[in-house]
């Protein structure tokens, strides 16, 4: 059950995401759809690659496929007057698609067997892969590289899971919103990871 509910929740906040930056950078309805699709599932594929698993899984999925296209097509019949409104709230949906994915990654993972590390990596790449795609398709340097810390906190779930410490679903449902209030401070603060000393001597003279 635990896992159905991250599945719809990631779906949902991703396929969001992606159509509205799909809004914001005037695409037509094939934009949209194609955007949100690769946000919401491009992870998933990803990882499936990265760990093992059969790449046809992913389209055995039809009632998640279906709750995209019905969130992707909300958001492009919207006014543009609500979609103002609405991209105040991308980061948010953005950070819930991220921790829902990543949690469901690293589950994924731990339930075929995988080493420690591929915990970490499944984990990384449901929750940001989706993103980091999205951001190429749309002709954006990825958030993965250089946003506020972003990809950390999708491998944080895969280290918490990894180490057996998360059992159940109300400690599931506690690092999902863990993840999400890191993420969101992270952007409300600017919290970066380091970047090279002469690149941030250079953004400090150009200031």
């Amino acid at each position: 059950m635990t896992w159905e509910v991250l599945n719809i929740i990631g779906t949902l906040a991703f396929a969001i995401s992606g159509a509205l930056i799909a809004r914001e950078e005037d695409y037509d309805i094939v934009g949209i759809y194609v955007l949100g699709f690769t946000t919401a599932f491009g992870g998933g594929l990803v990882r499936n690659l990265l760990i093992g698993i059969p790449i046809e899984n992913i389209w055995k999925q039809d009632y998640l496929f279906e709750i995209a296209f019905f969130a992707m097509t909300i958001v492009f019949i919207l006014p543009n007057k609500w979609i103002d409104h609405l991209k105040k709230w991308v980061v948010f949906f953005d950070a819930f698609g991220l921790a829902a994915f990543a949690i469901q990654g690293a589950n994924y993972a731990v339930s075929i067997d995988a080493p420690f590390i591929a915990v970490i990596i499944a984990a990384t790449m449901t929750g940001a892969g989706g993103g980091m795609i999205r951001d190429v398709f749309a002709g954006r340097k990825p958030m993965i590289f250089r946003s506020e810390i972003y990809a950390l906190w999708a491998a944080f779930a895969g280290f918490t899971i990894g180490l057996d410490l998360i059992r159940g679903p109300y400690s599931t449902i506690l690092l999902l919103i863990v993840i999400v209030f890191f993420r969101l401070l992270s952007v409300y603060f600017k919290w970066n990871l380091p970047h090279n000393i002469q690149n941030d001597n250079k953004r400090s003279l150009d200031r």
